[in-house]
């Protein structure tokens, strides 16, 4: 089999699986008697028009790479988190403690280490699911999706009694979210509300591709989720390294939370997760669970979630329709891969091509 041909296989693969996005996609706003054309333009063209509009993307891009990349060390690893939305909570609940028990520690200190507290938050949630999988081998579908639901319900309570902001409570107005952090915590801006934190994930792609590809811990982690038997037959520590992986994973996510809050919103709100931890998933997988894939396509799904935003007023589509078109995508891709990963059905192929070639030249 040439090498000419296994590129144009896969090129082919994912010619068709783009295809197939666009073409059910279209399918579901013709459900929706919404303009196509139009709707696909608001989500992914008219973002791009304006430099404002690009801020915003980059802003919503920014935890969804950070958590994207630790929801790839997982995978890499052989253990499926699907989790990241659970410990990125619990990693914004961590930053903000932080930052209300010691308001007045300088900046250059207080900063780092309420980041380094939502990571090892995040990281100690992550470990959880980690070990019952090393150790129990329970699912991890089912301990992350269950530790999902305890985050919320704590992030909730925390921000109803016990980090709610004291001028809600005085005023009667009840609206769950802490006071406003001090200063010394706050991520500085580069440009509007653009902040650092793009930087940070920049840098955290580059590393762990460097742990995943240029190390010795990095090959095991792989081999660990490549085979786990042949792993352990050549002397890999299986369960460590699934637990190691889970840990990373979620300090990734609540290291995301942290940034989230320090760098944007700059207290701790209802809603600030956004979906990213799940829709991390879709990004991992999109990005070919590879650090330096995941930049770019937690910028196309940061498109599309701004993009979102501007459906209901341009086209009058309800913005979860991004929702719909992930769902889509997760699709596409586990189909994509599975064909891709079907040597008998591209030897066939192969067969066919050179049957095909013989009777042109004959």
């Amino acid at each position: 089999m040439s090498k000419g041909f296994k590129i144009a296989y896969k090129l082919g693969i994912i010619a068709v699986s783009i295809l197939a996005v666009i073409f059910i996609s279209s399918v579901i706003l013709v459900v929706l008697d919404a303009p196509i054309l139009k709707t696909f333009y608001t989500i992914c063209i008219m973002p791009l028009t304006r430099s404002l509009h690009i801020t915003e993307i980059l802003i919503r891009a920014i935890p969804l790479a950070i958590t994207a990349i630790g929801v790839s060390v997982a995978y890499r690893s052989g253990i499926i988190n699907i989790g990241a939305e659970g410990q990125m909570a619990m990693g914004i609940l961590a930053f903000t403690a932080t930052a209300l028990a010691l308001p007045d520690v300088p900046r250059p200190v207080l900063l780092p280490f309420a980041l380094l507290m939502a990571a090892l938050s995040g990281g100690i949630w992550g470990f959880i699911p980690g070990i019952l999988k090393a150790k129990l081998n329970v699912s991890e579908l089912l301990s992350t999706v269950m530790l999902n639901y305890i985050a919320a319900q704590f992030y909730t309570f925390c921000l109803r009694v016990v980090m709610m902001d004291p001028a809600e409570k005085m005023s009667g107005g009840g609206t769950p979210q802490s006071m406003r952090l001090t200063e010394n915590v706050w991520l500085s801006r580069i440009s509007g509300r653009l902040h650092y934190g793009i930087v940070i994930a920049v840098v955290l792609a580059v590393l762990i591709y460097i742990l995943l590809w240029k190390t010795t811990v990095g090959y095991k982690m792989r081999a660990s989720g490549s085979g786990a038997r042949a792993a352990r037959y050549g002397g890999i520590n299986v369960p460590l390294f699934v637990v190691a992986s889970m840990v990373i994973s979620g300090a990734f996510a609540g290291l995301a939370g942290g940034i989230e809050i320090a760098g944007v919103h700059r207290r701790a709100i209802e809603g600030i997760t956004n979906n990213y931890g799940f829709s991390a998933v879709v990004v991992a997988l999109f990005g070919g669970l590879h650090p330096l894939g995941i930049l770019p396509a937690s910028f196309f799904f940061g498109l599309m979630i701004y993009g979102s935003t501007l459906c209901p007023r341009q086209v009058g589509v309800p913005a979860n329709i991004v929702d719909v078109m992930q769902g889509v995508i997760i699709l596409v891709i586990v189909t994509s891969q599975m064909v891709l990963s079907d040597k008998y059905f591209q030897d066939r192929l192969w067969r066919k091509y050179q049957s095909f070639k013989k009777r042109k030249e004959a």
